[in-house]
């Protein structure tokens, strides 16, 4: 069992902690020692998952752009150059890369030096071999290594730097050009003017890298600078002030369409050139035509939160199936492998919040690549004359949508969550007009008809922290109220929940 002191390290299927000072009340608790400590015992367990000496390990390391990345870096590289392993130096660079110089460099393993769109003093490590990211028990397993102090038999290791994020940007606009195949083969993008805004993370090589040599115009592009501060906006495509600022830079600067990333790349939004933003739903819908593209009858996992005019775009206009699963990237991935294992054509899983893994890349969250997708899709319909937005013009979109964040306060929290959720689903089975979701895998999601709300609500528990998020969509003006006045007579039954947010909305 982890200790108290190495258990809050552990963020789902990553490791995460404070790495800089500067926030008040928050103290450094990612030093050297800790790294190197975390380092070695990825080593000793990646040379069990790969049956090799650790002294025989290749492995990848990479850095997003937050300030304390250098001096993690040198730790990791520490750590496993002291059991003689070799590393590969990839400098800045994207998660999604670091996965993939196991497959173009062959590499054991890789890591990755990030917290992903977390403020500027923390950061952290990703772990991926061949077979993609660690799971859970994976991190508990390098964790209970480095509690234990157990370390690998020292040996001399190397260091050497490599350039690997231009053969992962070549990879890029080698997909551009094949698929759209223009008259004009290289620049397959002349006469197209994309917004690129990195949010002063890892995504600044898009613009500079993949866009510009195919004869995109990418004036107008912002923050493509690495700044591991911040400055601007946390770089984040389900945050408002994020999203506002590339839909009026996309306005400003005339553009066909503008992307944001977050700060490692792994996941993507879009903004079409009436500078309305391409994500959540949206960005579910559009990356779900392009993957059931010759998958007829293909299944697509999503998380819980997905609208009910996506379960009919999906199924209705495009012939799939909709597979709703549970919050957190991993778990979207890890079902839709399942799915495959079993038989099921599953090519795509993808969050509401920008996560999206294809099968034909590895069923790897890769926010560049998503947006590539995209991009060669925009070109394509162009071609045809059409947009975008011909795309999207089946899909029904809420008239509202919010989402509530109640704090659990007892702290055995997900046995508190638990019982809530327990006690709403036998409530809700006695409430007429209330109809519980028949294929819903987490929480308990409810619908309502025209004349109760006209929309539903889901209630779940968070993937990491005492929280229940509940999302409330409708269809008609006022729903969402309705809906929520119906549940908050549940709500105040509840011992160990904080409803403040619940009384908050409805006193507006």
């Amino acid at each position: 069992m982890l200790t108290k002191f190495w258990k809050q390290f552990k963020s789902g299927t990553d490791i995460r902690g404070v790495a800089s000072e500067g926030v008040p009340g928050q103290e450094v608790n990612l030093t050297d020692e800790v790294i190197e400590k975390m380092a070695a015992g990825f080593a000793l367990w990646l040379a069990e998952a790969v049956k090799k000496y650790p002294a025989k390990l290749r492995v990848a390391v990479g850095h997003d752009s937050r300030i304390s990345a250098g001096r993690i870096q040198a730790a990791v590289t520490r750590a496993l150059t002291g059991a003689g392993a070799a590393v590969l130096d990839c400098g800045l660079a994207s998660t999604p890369s670091m996965f993939m110089t196991t497959v173009d460099l062959g590499c054991d393993g890789a890591v990755q030096i990030t917290a992903s769109h977390h403020p500027f003093n923390r950061n952290g490590l990703k772990f991926f071999t061949r077979n993609g990211g660690l799971d859970s028990p994976d991190i508990e397993a390098v964790l209970l290594h480095a509690q234990n102090g157990d370390t690998p038999a020292p040996a001399a290791g190397s260091c050497e730097p490599v350039d690997y994020m231009a053969q992962y940007g070549a990879h890029l606009r080698d997909m551009i050009r094949r698929a759209v195949n223009a008259p004009d083969y290289e620049h397959p993008l002349a006469g197209f003017k994309i917004v690129v805004d990195a949010g002063n993370g890892a995504g600044g090589f898009y613009a500079r890298d993949v866009l510009d040599p195919l004869g995109a115009d990418t004036a107008g592009s912002q923050f493509l600078e690495p700044d591991g501060r911040f400055p601007n906006h946390i770089p984040n495509p389900e945050n408002e002030e994020a999203m506002r600022s590339v839909c009026a830079a996309t306005v400003a600067a005339r553009a066909d369409m503008g992307v944001i990333f977050d700060t490692d790349v792994d996941r993507g939004g879009a903004v079409d050139a009436k500078g309305d933003e391409i994500n959540r739903n949206r960005l579910v819908a559009i990356a779900s035509a392009i993957a059931l593209e010759g998958n007829k009858g293909g299944t697509v996992v999503t998380d819980s939160i997905t609208s009910s005019g996506l379960k009919d775009y999906i199924e209705k206009t495009l012939g799939g199936k909709h597979h709703r699963f549970k919050r957190g990237y991993k778990n979207v991935i890890n079902e839709a492998l399942r799915l495959n294992a079993e038989g099921v054509n599953c090519p795509l899983a993808i969050e509401t919040s920008g996560h999206a893994a294809l099968r034909e890349n590895y069923f790897l969250d890769d926010g560049a690549y998503l947006v590539t997708k995209i991009i060669i899709k925009m070109a394509q319909l162009r071609a045809q004359g059409k947009t975008l937005d011909s795309l999207l013009e089946p899909l029904a979109e809420p008239a509202e949508a919010v989402e509530l964040r109640l704090p659990v306060t007892r702290e055995n929290f997900r046995e508190c969550g638990a019982a809530v959720i327990a006690a709403l689903e036998q409530y809700a089975q006695r409430q007429p007009g209330w109809e519980i979701a028949p294929d819903n895998r987490e929480g308990i999601r409810v619908s309502f008809g025209k004349q109760n709300g006209d929309g539903w609500f889901l209630l779940r528990m968070s993937v990491h922290d005492p929280i229940m998020p509940l999302n409330m969509e409708s269809d008609s003006g006022g729903g969402v109220r309705r809906i929520a006045e119906q549940l908050y007579a549940f709500l105040r039954t509840c011992d160990g929940l904080d409803i403040s947010p619940m009384e908050k909305f409805l006193n507006r």
